[in-house]
């Protein structure tokens, strides 16, 4: 039996997830070249006033359980704990809902120590039946619309309340990544009402959990309003502050174009900014604000395409487009040096992650030349043709993150210039998911975010997600589920690295760029951070005087 408590958490996290490699300017806290987190950090902090922040798209809900991008994170993450938190410049498993817990030798049962002075914010305690609860209704109620969720709890058979305060998690087969997966926001924890919820509503507000905010007001496509919860005393292992948030209110408002966010910022209209693309840097620094990055971890946004219908049917036509893309043109020309030109299917932050630069590099002769190769010949417009079929496929894409269709229509240009015509095919996320639910696309724009490798499990085995709408097969299929048996966390990243050359080799994936967080804040904002997944935290947040 693995033992962990809060003097051995180490230990355990390194037998679960190597550390995390995280880029120069990216910890969990602000920049260290921000001028004001230097100062930040001798100051006191202000408890109290209102930060008003911007995103730039509308969330898709407020369930932590159930939403999945970052503006929607932005908002749920601070409304709930999780049963352990995870350090985003160690990835050391740490305490924060559970004190200890326990982890057999097999990586079947997780056995968790409850703190038992947490109340959810109806005043109700938390509990192992609470937990189990949660687990309950994500393998089951849930099961449709938290998906990322159930696949952190697949195998899943039981959880069992031992006493009060201890809950064990039982799993059909090893799960090593299931630890690491109780630190992330899709497995907060919330209260034995919210359980009982039709999930339609708790995406609309009817949540309650244990964290540092609670949910005033959430009007879809509009905004939130989130305020202080009195009495809260149960912060991570990993937080600065020991006790009540800072801030006493929260006011997220939708304000799709970056040059009005930033303007804002610089006006004094908003005190944070999301998605702050490079024309706005100087404008925000030149209002005496700074902009705080971080990479996300996960798989890096990519072009997954649909192998079992058109074009991309071919091998062939999947590797001439995998070095036809200029990854570091994309980058460089309308994204900003905060982020990273792709170098593998997941992004750099994430354990697991090996370089596979090499098999991206641009070669444009060569991705020509392979297409001649197959039989791809140029027609009179530009676009090459086979047996009467044009080489154009399409992408669909939801606008979550504020720079897609730049890069999509630079990604258009690149291809056109070897003879592929991509269709940039913009939908609403629900759009998105119907045209995956139908397979009605050929290739699928995204990128996930998790701090741990097992994200290429969830999203590239024919057991999940299948995006690839592939056959199952007797090489990709059994790396990603040999590494969830992994207890040495070496074995366990070599069986990863395996996987992500095998991607890569079959043209499962095309990665383009890795995202990374850009936020915007005023001078007079202190100890804004991120977690692990690169997810904005506010406990520690303060409004005070410019240093």
């Amino acid at each position: 039996m693995l033992r962990s408590t809060r003097a051995r958490s180490a230990a355990l996290a390194a037998l679960v997830v190597p550390a995390l490699f995280l880029t120069a300017c990216g910890s969990g806290t602000p920049a260290a070249s921000d001028p004001s987190t230097a100062a930040s950090a001798e100051a006191a902090a202000t408890p109290g006033g209102t930060l008003r922040f911007a995103l730039g798209a509308s969330p898709s809900g407020v369930d932590p359980q159930q939403v999945g991008s970052n503006v929607s994170i932005y908002i749920a993450r601070q409304l709930a704990d999780s049963l352990t938190d995870q350090d985003p410049e160690t990835g050391e498993i740490v305490p924060w809902l559970a004190e200890s817990w326990d982890v057999s030798d097999d990586l079947t049962h997780f056995t968790f120590h409850l703190r038992d002075d947490v109340t959810f914010s109806d005043g109700t305690p938390l509990t192992a039946t609470t937990v189990k609860a949660n687990f309950d209704a994500l393998v089951g109620p849930l099961a449709a619309t938290a998906p990322l969720a159930g696949s952190y709890l697949a195998g899943y058979q039981e959880t069992t309340v031992d006493d009060e305060r201890t809950v064990t998690v039982v799993f059909g087969g090893p799960n090593a990544q299931f630890l690491q997966a109780t630190s992330t926001v899709s497995l907060a924890i919330l209260s034995d009402a919210t359980a009982a919820v039709d999930p339609a509503a708790r995406l609309q507000g009817d949540v309650i959990g244990s964290g540092p905010f609670t949910l005033e007001t959430y009007t879809q496509d509009q905004g939130a309003t989130i305020v202080r919860r009195d009495g809260y005393a149960w912060p991570s292992d990993d937080s600065e502050n020991p006790g009540e948030a800072y801030l006493d209110q929260i006011d997220f408002t939708i304000v799709p174009e970056s040059g009005v966010r930033s303007g804002g910022l610089a006006s004094d209209q908003f005190d944070a900014v999301g998605d702050v693309l490079p024309q706005d840097v100087p404008q925000v620094e030149g209002s005496g604000g700074s902009v705080l990055t971080r990479t996300n971890p996960g798989v890096a946004f990519v072009l997954q395409p649909n192998v079992s219908t058109g074009p991309l049917a071919d091998p062939a036509v999947r590797a001439a487009v995998q070095v036809a893309i200029n990854r570091q043109e994309l980058v460089d020309t309308v994204l900003s040096e905060a982020f990273k030109p792709a170098t593998s299917v997941l992004a750099s932050t994430t354990p697991g992650y090996v370089d596979l630069s090499d098999e991206l590099a641009f070669d444009q002769d060569g991705a020509a030349d392979a297409l001649e190769d197959a039989g791809w010949t140029l027609g009179a417009d530009g676009i090459r043709e086979k047996g009467g079929e044009k080489l154009s496929f399409d992408v669909v894409f939801a606008p979550l993150f504020t720079g897609s269709q730049a890069v999509l229509e630079l990604t258009q240009q690149q291809l056109k210039a070897v003879g592929v015509d991509l269709q940039v095919r913009q939908q609403t996320p629900a759009e998105q998911q119907a045209a995956l639910t139908a397979g009605d696309y050929d290739t699928y724009y995204y990128n996930v975010t998790r701090a741990d490798g097992d994200i290429l499990r969830t999203q590239f085995s024919s057991k999940f997600r299948n995006i690839n709408k592939r056959p199952a097969d007797t090489v990709l299929d059994p790396l990603l589920d040999a590494q969830l048996a992994q207890a040495d966390p070496a074995a366990r990243a070599a069986d990863l690295g395996t996987a992500q050359e095998t991607i890569l080799d079959e043209g499962l994936a095309i990665p383009l760029f890795e995202l990374a967080q850009s936020i915007g804040v005023a001078s007079d904002v202190h100890d804004l951070t991120f977690d692990a997944s690169s997810r904005l935290l506010f406990h520690d947040t303060w409004i005070g005087a410019d240093q």
